[in-house]
């Protein structure tokens, strides 16, 4: 959205600066508002799953935990050695081509 600064008309009206919309988007904002608005209105409703539960039907099964806390991975108990790293510095000779750079 552009901004229009303060200005002052040919016939001396001082225009206070304000936002100009671009073209049509006035019209994009209602129809986008309008949906917005249907989906809210009609997307609400209170819905079933399948044609309806009649009595003595079953319901479909809830979601439940399968999970034993606290997780323990294979081998949990059993410490493990692990490597000692060693530090080797070795000199990088880099060729030069005689003009010290």
């Amino acid at each position: 959205m552009p901004v229009i600064e303060e200005y002052e008309r040919s016939d001396g009206t001082v225009v206070r600066r304000h936002v100009r919309l671009p073209a049509g988007a006035r019209r994009q904002t209602a129809i986008a508002g309008l949906i917005v608005a249907g989906v809210f209105l009609f997307g609400s409703g209170n819905t079933t799953t399948g044609a309806g539960t009649q009595p003595g039907q079953h319901r479909l099964p809830q979601p439940h935990s399968t999970v034993v806390y606290p997780i323990q991975w294979p081998g949990w108990g059993k410490p493990v050695v692990r490597p000692t790293t060693t530090t080797f510095s070795y000199p990088i000779v880099f060729p030069t081509t005689g003009s010290g750079r």
